[in-house]
């Protein structure tokens, strides 16, 4: 019996399926469907054996205040879940979709929800509280969540794997670099603080996400301006960061071409988003005392050489230098700083649905 892996995007549905051990992928691909019932017909398609999956196991981007590790899902899950959609409007809808699919198809197995949030489960309170009024946090919940969670669960202990040091001793400085963008620092393999926040939208400049901006600004737009909810929330998530400043695309590698034909616009952009990720592994090496390992990881993470190179040229003041040729090599799971430089720098491959896999596992063994 096998464990099928499902993860859910904006118009795509990932899919892996996994020995009982939760260790071997059998198989993996991608289904580009926006239909997600129909998605989930063409992953049972592809694989051989259907009928021996004994359990699903779902990404789920926001698990909110209550769901802080992975759960079997019922109907009073998806009734919370579907009470955070407006937290999560990228991400969580379309895992709601999937789930409802999946429940449908192989409505005879169970399903397991695994959370981008619970990784920050036990951040400290000074790092998931905001600075407004502390009645909003009591009565409302409105705190610092995190998300990349499941990216990070797996490249943090991966990144002490391929230094030969134990995770327990390390400082780590994680980026997740995708259409989503975000950093994490971690101690001792436990998350202590990272730049998104209550909802995905916050640190980083993104694909089509402006990442933090000035709260006043949103405030000026809607009271001088005109502006209302919804089109604000339509611009933050879906007009702005690369896509925004170059007016051309959300897609780190069109931003990047146009960039390089000389293109004002996609050179701000790019500008603008090494400043916003190096600025913020800055502040977290500060948060951490020190840095041991800078890990890159995601879809521009593991391959953007020239982001990468760019971003380490402002860390100097931790000691850090790349080695140009490893770094240009772009090798997946391999170690990219000089021989001199103090912080080690990594290139990680995620395995998200490695560690979704292994989360089912102990949901159903337990």
């Amino acid at each position: 019996m096998v464990i099928l892996v499902l993860n859910a995007g904006s118009s795509s549905l990932k899919f892996a399926l996994y020995d009982p051990t939760a260790q071997n992928e059998i198989t993996s691909g991608v289904i580009e469907e926006p239909d997600y019932g129909t998605a989930v017909g063409k992953v049972l398609k592809e694989l051989s054996q259907p009928s021996e999956i004994a359990v699903v196991g779902h990404r789920v981007v926001h698990g909110g205040v209550r769901f802080r590790s992975s759960v079997r899902i019922d109907a009073s899950v998806k009734k919370e879940l579907n009470d955070l959609v407006e937290l999560a409007p990228l991400h969580n809808p379309p895992a709601l979709a999937v789930i409802e699919a999946a429940e449908k198809v192989l409505p005879n197995v169970p399903h397991v929800a695994v959370f981008d949030t619970a990784y920050y489960a036990d951040l400290p309170s000074s790092q998931y509280i905001y600075p407004g009024p502390y009645e909003w946090y009591e009565q409302w919940g409105i705190r610092r969540f995190g998300f990349h969670g499941i990216s990070y669960a797996y490249c943090a202990p991966r990144a002490a794997e391929l230094l030969k040091k134990d995770l327990k001793d390390l400082n780590i400085v994680a980026c997740h670099l995708g259409n989503g963008c975000s950093t994490t620092a971690i101690r001792g393999g436990k998350a202590i603080s990272t730049t998104m926040g209550f909802t995905p939208l916050e640190g980083l400049m993104m694909g089509t996400r402006s990442g933090s901006v000035d709260p006043g600004i949103l405030l000026y737009l809607q009271e001088r301006k005109g502006l209302t909810v919804q089109q604000l929330e339509k611009s933050l998530n879906h007009q702005s960061g690369l896509m925004g400043i170059s007016g051309l695309s959300g897609d780190f590698r069109e931003v990047s071409h146009a960039a390089d034909q000389g293109n004002p616009r996609a050179r701000l952009a790019l500008e603008i988003y090494v400043d916003r990720i190096r600025s913020a592994i800055g502040s977290l090496g500060v948060t951490l005392g020190r840095i041991d390992a800078l890990l890159f990881t995601g879809g521009v993470g593991e391959n953007a050489v020239a982001l990468r190179s760019e971003v380490c040229k402002g860390l100097k003041c931790f000691g850090l230098s790349l080695d140009t040729q490893k770094n240009a090599a772009n090798k997946p799971d391999s170690e990219i700083a000089s021989k001199d430089s103090q912080v080690r720098v990594l290139i990680i491959h995620t395995r998200e649905n490695f560690v979704i896999a292994n989360e089912v596992r102990k949901v159903t063994l337990s």
